[in-house]
């Protein structure tokens, strides 16, 4: 369902009974979309969908820390997505359940397009969809615990494991006829992992092949990206990911490009400072006011906010040294405020760039479409990645 919207492009849906005025998602990415993140890029995008990093369905059901840390959710977040991966349906079922009995959100979005071979060597994530019973079990799973609580489902996938093991036309009809509220599809295989541009045509051919809206991801790096996506592939709405690292605004821009104003976001070296603060300031409260983790972890923020402004490399290394919110300050107090936006790069990519150099799969895992007794023996057995991080 979509409401009115300039010609070409995506309006307003429903997800669930949630209603998404502006078709825009933050996809999950592990390290980074943690509540304070996903709090600085709604605030400039109000009423897109803004989903958690990924949780392991074993860590769940463990109540591993760390995973019930990055299932917070801050209280401006009236509308909660959280992600969950797994390969086991009955791991997954049971996350799901603790979900729902713990009314940790509003919508579950499951990975299947994770493409880390960690991952993909469990024949998890991105790996996933080749076999085809066992996506069809862990779908049928978790909307049969969720459907009755009136949580919707959706599912990431990818176009497939390479060009000749293609895989997202078999699953987003599965997802649908399961009973899926979205698809999301980035548009490059397992093997392009990050690298080169992703194949915008595949979004297309889903879209077409579908009823259930799917949303694009995938080298959608400026609101003129967005556009373009919207406009070549009918899709229902944009997933960011990298492009959003260090540009939070990104989803302003879309948010007015959609609503087709030319307005955008050009942020000054000083306005990006302030950000920076108000990010390492989230940061404490999520890790419950600890200085030296919250820092830590702004350090990777801070190297992509400062991308492309002309600040040296002392500057660079200063924020990488910093250790509490006042050496930020300083750090921060430090810029030169008048400093204007570097438009060179603003279109360029961001984060991980590089091919993988071979897709690490379980042994055998090609020869069917089905799993196999043994490989259904050995991929539901304890693995540590389900239950650590």
């Amino acid at each position: 369902m979509t409401e009115t919207a300039p010609k070409g492009l995506p309006g307003a849906f429903m997800l669930g009974s949630h209603r998404v005025t502006t078709p825009v998602m933050l996809s999950p990415m592990a390290g980074v979309t943690n509540w304070p993140f996903r709090v600085l890029c709604e605030g400039y995008g109000p009423d897109g969908l803004y989903v958690a990093e990924m949780i392991t369905a074993r860590a769940l059901t463990a109540r591993n820390p760390k995973a019930l840390r990055l299932c917070r959710f801050a209280p401006s977040e009236s509308f909660r997505s959280l992600q969950l991966y797994g390969v086991d349906p009955h791991i997954l079922e049971q996350a799901a359940r603790i979900v729902v009995d713990n009314h940790m959100a509003d919508h579950i979005d499951l990975n299947f397009g994770c493409p880390v071979p960690k991952v993909t060597r469990r024949g998890g994530g991105s790996a996933l969809p080749w076999k085809l019973d066992l996506f069809r079990e862990i779908l049928r799973h978790v909307i049969r615990v969720c459907r009755p609580a009136g949580i919707p489902v959706t599912a990431k996938i990818r176009v497939g494991i390479d060009d000749s093991h293609t895989t997202f036309l078999d699953a987003g009809r599965i997802a649908e006829d399961e009973g899926c509220a979205m698809v999301t599809l980035h548009a490059r295989t397992t093997a392009e992992y990050y690298g080169g541009h992703s194949d915008w045509n595949r979004i297309s051919e889903l879209v077409q092949a579908l009823d259930i809206p799917v949303f694009g991801n995938g080298d959608i790096w400026t609101a003129e990206d967005a556009l373009e996506m919207a406009r070549t592939t009918g899709c229902a709405g944009v997933a960011i990911g990298r492009g959003c690292q260090g540009r939070p605004w990104l989803f302003a821009d879309i948010k007015n490009a959609f609503a087709g104003s030319p307005e955008r976001v050009n942020p000054t070296l000083g306005q990006v400072g302030q950000v920076i603060l108000r990010h390492a300031g989230l940061l404490v409260e999520f890790y419950d006011g600890d200085e030296r983790m919250a820092v830590h972890d702004l350090r990777k923020h801070a190297a992509w906010y400062l991308k492309g402004f002309p600040v040296g490399g002392s500057t660079r290394k200063a924020f990488m040294e910093c250790e509490t919110l006042d050496d930020v300050r300083r750090t921060v107090d430090s810029l030169d405020p008048d400093i204007p936006f570097p438009e060179a790069i603003a279109d360029k990519p961001r984060g991980r760039v590089r091919y993988a150099k071979k897709v690490h799969l379980p042994y055998g895992w090609l020869e069917s479409r089905d799993l196999s007794p043994e490989q259904r023996r050995d991929l539901f057995e304890s693995d540590p990645l389900d239950d650590v991080y």
